[in-house]
This record gives structure tokens, sequence and C-alpha cells, in this order.
């Protein structure tokens, strides 16, 4: 037991090292991490892909930069799945810090879906992403449960302009959209309580197919909405993110991102069960008088 007693006593900066080094290595190793899809996610992606060209959706992108880690990558992976499908999307942000973030993500993503591709054997050619065309960024607005009520009934109320100073009224996008009613889905992207919002003010009293992807900490506390039905699809974290990679054939940041997950999870884990094996053989030492 005296490998585990040191290994209590040891500065815990060897073991940030330690599990930077294994971060390092993974990353650049060539492999790829097993993905099984969860049945909430696939949900999400089934919905997109049935859906027809020049459908619309809604994408709110609700989270702030400290959670672009994790959902980040589902902002690539659903805008770029729906553009390859001819959908056309409604941007919002009801975070004060996410509209920079989601027009340099819309910027990039126009970019990628302009070079052609092939998914699941399907070859999609290039297409040119046109502004109040394919898209509208509506921008941010505060008093979030206020903006959401506004949109429900005319999305003219919280946001006469988009997020770039142009009158919606001047965008054909926009020309037969009035509110919900015209919006075949509403995906939240959140890290906060704007969820919470989503389901009161919005999907309870508008009644429109509402899915979410959260961060990896916030996804248990709304599976029960999932369970109801007033959620119809859920992406939680890094590897909700990775699994609508691997159903959209499109490999991207969370599947890059789950090499060095993994090991770095491992790591942890092995971690956490040698220092409590430590504690208790310290307490196990000090009960016999310190006799080994």
């Amino acid at each position: 037991m005296q490998f585990f007693e040191r290994l209590m006593k040891m500065d815990r900066r060897w073991v940030f090292l330690f599990l930077a080094v294994v971060c390092f290595i993974t990353y650049y190793v060539k492999y790829e991490v097993p993905i099984y899809v969860e049945p909430e996610t696939e949900r999400i992606y089934e919905f997109i892909d049935s859906l027809p060209p020049d459908d619309i959706i809604l994408l709110a992108i609700d989270y702030d930069p400290n959670s672009m880690a994790e959902l980040h990558p589902m902002t690539y992976a659903l805008v770029e799945h729906a553009w390859r499908k001819d959908l056309k999307i409604i941007f919002t942000s009801l975070s004060q810090n996410a509209p920079g973030m989601a027009d340099q993500a819309i910027r990039d993503i126009s970019d990628s879906v302009a070079q052609p591709a092939t998914y699941h054997g399907i070859q999609f050619p290039g297409k040119d992403i046109v502004n109040g065309v394919d898209y509208v960024f509506l921008g941010y607005k505060p008093y979030y449960a206020l903006v959401i009520l506004g949109m429900g009934q005319d999305f003219r109320l919280p946001f006469p302009n988009d997020y770039y100073g142009v009158p919606l009224d001047s965008l054909p996008m926009m020309k037969r959209v009035i509110n919900y009613d015209q919006v075949a889905c509403v995906i939240s992207l959140s890290s906060g309580t704007i969820s919470d919002a989503w389901i009161s003010y919005g999907q309870g009293r508008f009644g429109f197919p509402l899915f979410f992807g959260l961060t990896g900490v916030m996804t248990a506390q709304y599976y029960p909405f999932y369970g109801s039905g007033q959620l119809s699809g859920l992406m939680g974290g890094m590897l909700g993110a990775a699994q609508y990679e691997y159903l959209a054939d499109n490999y991207g940041l969370a599947r890059d991102a789950m090499k060095v997950q993994l090991p770095a999870h491992i790591i942890i884990i092995l971690f956490i069960i040698m220092g409590n094996i430590g504690y208790f053989a310290a307490r196990r030492r000090e009960r016999s008088g310190g006799v080994s």
C-alpha cells in the first residue's frame, strides 16, 4: 500500500502535467472513437433529414463563448446538414455574448457548404449561401422571455431589422414568414436558463416541435421534458455533437475532440480510484497504529 500512500502526497501539478501529455499524444494519434447513437439525438437528425427542401427551421444559438467547446460543434453539424438538404434557417441569439460568435460560425459553414462533398455516398454539389435567401440572422435582443413570446406573434415585433440592420420585410426569405406557424421546428443550443423559457413561453404556448442541444452537466435535468413529449429530441454535450456528426457522416470538431475526451476521462477515473484506495489505506494504517 506504500505506493498509494505516496500517491496521496504527490504534487497535483504532476497529475495535471500527465493529463496534458495524454491529451496531446492522443490528439495526434490516428484512431477513431466508436460512436453509439442515443435515440434522443437520432430523433433530431431524422426530423431534419425528413424535411422537404425550402422548409424553414429556427436555430437559437443561446450559449456563451465559455460553452463553445461543447455546443459550437452542434451548430456546425446541424447547420451544414440543413443547408446540404436545401433547408432555410432563421438564426437568433438570446444570449448577449453570442451574436458575434454566431455570425462567424455562419460565415465558416457557408464557406464549407460552398465546396462539394459526399455524405453517405451521396454527392452534394457546392452551393452559395445567400443572406436573406438561405438564412436570416435576427441577432440579439434582451429579455428573452418577451422575445420568445413576441416571435410567436410576429418576428418583426422584437426584430424589425436583422443583425445587419436590414429590414425583415426586404428579405426575400421572410416575405412568407410571420411567426412560428411557418417554422418546421425550433432548435435551441443553450448553456443556461434560456432553455426553460423556450419550454414555458415557446413550446408550451405555441406548440412547435422543440429540440435542445445542451452542455453535458445540464442534460440530465431536461430528460423529464423529453419523456413528457415537450422536447422532441435532445443532444447532450460533446458526445451528443459527435453522435450527430456520425449520423450526418460529417466528421467534425466533436468527433475529433472525442479522441482526447475519452482517454482524459479514463485517466481521471483511474486517478480517482487510486486516490480512494490510498485514502482508505492511510486510514487503515492509522487505525493499526502505523504497523504495515
